[in-house]
């Protein structure tokens, strides 16, 4: 068909004058230049005008193929008019340069077919996680994964088709990956665990990119900055990047306290022996200021109560929750609520308890200072050995009736 075509042109051509085969070959292959950059030309504002026109629709797919599509149909006019433009050099010449090769056509076809299914791709994967055009847009960290497999899956794809454009026997190159994948699966068996650690982790999605997360079993605790098919990258809380094997995730227990619903304020709160005349006052006051609180969750479980006699307090267990999740702000809202149970305390004319001990001395015994006057514990009724002369160390009375 080609042949018929340039056959055609060369004697339209001819009409015009006395043209040499060079003049011939020049105004031909500049015609088919010109007619190449025209077609690319209105194809790319084609396209531009339908990207305007169906972005107002509420369909986001249609836009996405025409932006994936604009760039890679300008790039196969273009192959098509060099391929063109190589046969007309070719019927006026013989140089092997100017040969065009029909595989070669093939395989650039591939070429700009994989780079527009790259492009789909690309923008699907912006679509899905973008919550201006989704309503509930998917987890990055899936979408991801799903777009790293299909870009995988689509240049092997296209690697093999080339290979059989080439004249290769892709069941040779087939039946070499089964045979040799035996042997490398053995050679890199930590690699391939890592691999399908990492399938795993985008699978279940026990944690996301942003997501903290910590293991009982392990010292690892950060936040996720990076989830690949080998390693996760967490960023610890000193700034350190901390670089985990995915295969290390099918072996621990990890928690994500990320994903918590409230933060748990427990404390136990202790007052003086002498307070306990007011302890049921001050527990139901303390019970009635959280269920009142706006940052304490009332629909969680609320317990204020008199917990034990400690040995130098009587000790009172607060157990609530907070609204907010937030690191910083949980913290305000502990405090408040520890500073207001200290007003109650006090209102009460209670005190918090501290460390203390009593010490009873027996009958006799005399306590005196270097610089102060001597004082003594004698029988009850017995006044007259309650002061002494100051200077004296403790020491026990003789009484001869002991």
């Amino acid at each position: 068909m080609i042949g018929e075509t340039l056959s055609i042109l060369n004697s339209w051509i001819k009409d015009f004058g006395m043209l040499s085969e060079g003049w011939r070959a020049g105004i031909l292959i500049f015609m088919l230049v010109f007619a190449t950059a025209t077609a690319a030309f209105i194809a790319s504002r084609v396209i531009v005008a339908l990207e305007s026109k169906f972005s107002a629709t509420r369909n986001l797919w249609d836009d996405a193929v025409l932006h994936a599509a604009r760039k890679p149909v300008v790039a196969f006019i273009w192959l098509q008019g060099v391929y063109w433009a190589a046969e007309v050099a070719h019927h006026f010449s013989d140089a092997e340069i100017f040969k065009a090769n029909g595989t070669l056509l093939q395989i650039g076809f591939v070429w700009v077919l994989v780079w527009a299914m790259l492009r789909l791709v690309k923008e699907a994967e912006k679509i899905l996680i973008s919550p201006m055009k989704m309503r509930k847009p998917m987890d990055y960290t899936t979408v991801n994964a799903i777009s790293k497999l299909l870009r995988a899956v689509i240049i092997i794809t296209a690697a093999l088709t080339a290979l059989q454009t080439l004249g290769f026997s892709i069941s040779g190159v087939l039946a070499f990956g089964g045979v040799g994948g035996i042997a490398v699966g053995f050679a890199a068996k930590d690699l391939l665990a890592n691999f399908f650690g990492g399938f795993i982790i985008h699978l279940d999605r026990p944690f996301k990119v942003g997501d903290w997360v910590r293991s009982p079993d392990r010292n690892i605790e950060g936040t996720v900055e990076h989830i690949g098919w080998r390693l996760t990258t967490i960023r610890t809380f000193d700034k350190r990047p901390l670089y985990v094997p995915n295969a290390a995730f099918t072996t621990i227990a990890v928690e994500n306290p990320s994903r918590m619903t409230n933060r748990r304020i427990s404390e136990t709160i202790g007052i003086r022996y002498a307070d306990v005349h007011a302890m049921k006052k001050i527990v139901d006051e303390i019970r009635d200021m959280l269920k009142s609180h706006e940052d304490i969750a009332a629909d969680e479980t609320l317990i204020v109560n008199f917990l034990a006699f400690n040995a130098s307090s009587l000790d009172i267990m607060v157990y609530t929750f907070t609204k907010t999740t937030q690191w910083v702000r949980f913290h305000e809202v502990k405090e408040d609520v520890l500073l207001k149970i200290s007003d109650i305390i006090e209102s009460h004319g209670a005190e918090v308890a501290f460390p203390t001990r009593t010490l009873h001395l027996p009958d006799g015994v005399r306590v005196s200072g270097n610089d102060s006057e001597e004082s003594s514990v004698s029988e009850p009724g017995n006044e007259d050995n309650r002061e002494q002369s100051a200077g004296k160390q403790v020491e026990s009375k003789n009484d001869s009736s002991r």
